[in-house]
């Protein structure tokens, strides 16, 4: 048996060819739970939760106290013995791992659990033979075994305050404004690569989640809004009728409706209620995530676009009266889910909703993100654009952000390229983005994409997640062309929505799309130490043409461009597909016919080349 197990990967192995595969990925494929056309296996299953969350928020002391029953399938082939339960806000406590320093005030005592029953039976959650804790997860040993193809109900009730200061994408705005995000208890992904997802959160890496439905009820005193994940369900219980009315007519229309100004803060009958306190409920079907913002004091734009699907989405903002870019971004958000959706994914935007709620910095979850607020309009269209492209990847398509970051935040970068472009005249965001990475590639900071995300801090994270990553994926849509890489995208997102690819799906779908082989492309990229650097290697004349010789020097295939010019004016020029460099060739070489010029000179602004020196040759 073992020498059949041993053959079946090294037939995969050589099916594979040159990307390194490691062999807890080995496995998967062994296993038929992924295929190497980059289709989920025969075998293919993942695990998914119920959430049903009661919540209570007391802002003046930023207690939040929560009842939550979770139903659990395990849809695996393997009985469980354990769930390993995952407890965001114990980053704040004095022993937590961090990859940042917080200021003493930050600091709180983290979640306390108060009570969990397992099928309805109380458990003692004093005995470590029962609950064990590490830094932000708890691992939850089950009084029986846990069968597959089966279901089990956890209760958990459970409090914690909120840190008093924002950091690491939630928290305090102002003494009545707050963003809570990582909140609730919520149980690790299960899969078929690595088992539990046992890594701690410590602030840099991001989520991986299940895909799960949600019910939240959140209880606020009365002159407190919220705005979340999901579905509003009860608006007709929370509004008075002059407002319901504005948010009403804004769920379908297509102009901007201004719900809150600034002179409703102070009207104590936007809500009906007059009881110390209301209840907002929410509903989300297969989201990764909840989360949520409050504000007894934000302003409130709403709108809604009609998607190639035939789906309304409602789309608005929650904002300071002092953020003086944010009357625009609701017509920003819009703009941008109308472009994601009709051009570049051109994949219909995946949501009932989307809210920008007006924190700080820049930060995603399922139909909200947090966002600060920028002093140009570049920096606001770009930072509204970029993390509303977040719902795509990683939320639709499930990647595991604390592994692959590159899988989402450069997807984040390169989607809105040609959009930001467009909103912003003469800031040229590609070019940038480019000449940032120009900046970096190739130095001992920068790593293979497939390093682990869990592994790197500070820029090498960074460029691995953003820079990189961004770049790969321009030049792979520059080398098939926008028709062809969408229609490679689509096949992928089409396969995978829903799931949770790991980066040799996507490999192996854009294989089998295309109908080539592009590890040739995939490997340098993606695997390798490799940076980009063409040379102008020689040149000479022979009977009226010229051949011209060009260096791969640092290993990346790129586009080539090369002009001829003479006397400062561009007499001739060529563009030549990164697939010049397909069979892995070290020089290229062109003939032309003999014109006047003065000097050769290669790349361009769009093109990452970490070395100007060597791009020009005088004659």
């Amino acid at each position: 048996m073992k020498i059949i197990f041993l053959s079946f990967l090294l037939f995969i192995q050589l099916v594979a060819q040159d990307l390194h595969t490691p062999l807890n990925i080995l496995s998967a494929y062994s296993k038929k739970t992924r295929s190497l056309d980059g289709k989920p296996g025969a075998n293919y299953w993942q695990n998914k939760s119920d959430y049903f969350i009661k919540v209570k928020v007391e802002p003046t002391s930023r207690k939040i106290s929560g009842y939550e029953k979770i139903i659990y399938y395990n849809n695996s082939p393997n009985s469980l013995t354990e769930i390993l339960i995952r407890l965001y806000p114990n980053i704040t406590k004095p022993t937590a791992m961090r990859d940042f320093s917080i200021s003493a005030k930050g600091i709180t005592d983290g979640v306390e659990l108060k009570s969990v029953k397992f099928n309805s039976s109380q458990l003692d959650i004093k005995d470590e033979k029962v609950l064990r804790y590490t830094s932000t997860n708890v691992r939850l040993f089950l009084p029986e075994e846990f069968l597959p193809n089966s279901s089990i109900e956890l209760e958990i009730e459970w409090s914690f305050q909120l840190s008093p200061t924002n950091f690491a994408r939630m928290g305090t705005y102002d003494s009545t404004s707050f963003f809570v995000a990582y909140w609730y208890p919520q149980i690790a992904v299960y899969d078929d690569i690595d088992g539990w997802d046992t890594q701690e959160y410590t602030g840099y890496t991001e989520m991986y989640n299940d895909f799960n439905n949600f019910e939240v009820e959140i209880t606020v005193p009365r002159d407190f809004h919220i705005w979340a994940t999901g579905v509003w369900q009860n608006p007709e219980q929370i509004l008075s009728d002059e407002y319901l009315k504005l948010y009403q007519k804004a769920r379908i229309s297509d102009e901007i409706i201004r719900i809150f100004k600034a002179n409703d803060i102070l009207n104590q009958n936007k809500y009906k209620t007059k009881e110390p306190t209301h209840t907002f409920i929410f509903k989300a079907e297969d989201v990764p995530d909840f989360a949520f913002g409050m504000s007894n004091h934000y302003l409130w734009d709403a709108t809604s676009y009609l998607a190639p699907d035939g789906k309304r989405v409602y789309i608005c903002a929650a904002y300071r009266e002092s953020s003086k870019d944010f009357p625009d971004v609701t017509y920003y958000a819009k703009e941008s889910i109308k472009y994601f959706s009709e051009e570049m994914p051109g994949f219909p935007y995946p949501y009932p909703s989307c809210t920008v709620w007006n924190g700080s910095g820049g930060m995603e979850y399922p139909m909200i993100v947090n966002n600060g607020s920028a002093n140009s309009k570049a920096g606001t269209i770009g930072v509204t654009a970029h993390e509303i492209a977040h719902q795509y990847m990683p939320f639709m398509m499930g990647t595991n952000e604390r592994k692959y970051a590159f899988m989402d935040e450069g997807w984040a970068v390169f989607f809105p390229l040609d959009f930001q472009d467009r909103m912003v005249e003469n800031v040229k965001h590609r070019t940038r983005n480019i000449s940032s990475f120009n900046m970096v590639a190739g130095t001992e900071i920068e790593m293979p994409l497939l390093v682990p995300s869990f592994l790197l801090r500070g820029s090498s994270y960074r460029i691995s997640a953003y820079s990189r990553s961004s770049v790969a994926y321009d030049m792979l849509q520059d080398l098939l062309g926008k028709d062809l890489f969408k229609r490679a995208l689509h096949h992928y997102m089409n396969t995978w929505k829903g799931k949770h690819p790991i980066p040799w799906d996507f490999f192996y779908c854009f294989n089998a799309a295309v109908g080539e082989n592009l590890n040739w492309f995939f490997k340098p990229w993606f695997f390798d130490f490799a940076y980009s650097d063409l040379a102008i290697h020689s040149y000479r004349i022979e009977k009226n043409k010229v051949k011209i010789k060009i260096e791969k020097i640092g290993g990346l295939p790129i586009p080539l461009k090369v002009k001829m010019i003479n006397k400062n004016e561009v007499i001739k020029d060529f563009y030549f597909k990164a697939d010049i460099w397909k069979s892995g060739n070290r020089f290229f070489e062109f003939v032309t016919d003999l014109i006047e010029f003065d000097q050769i000179v290669i790349g361009d602004e769009n093109i990452p080349d970490v070395k100007a020196s060597n791009n020009v040759l005088k004659r």
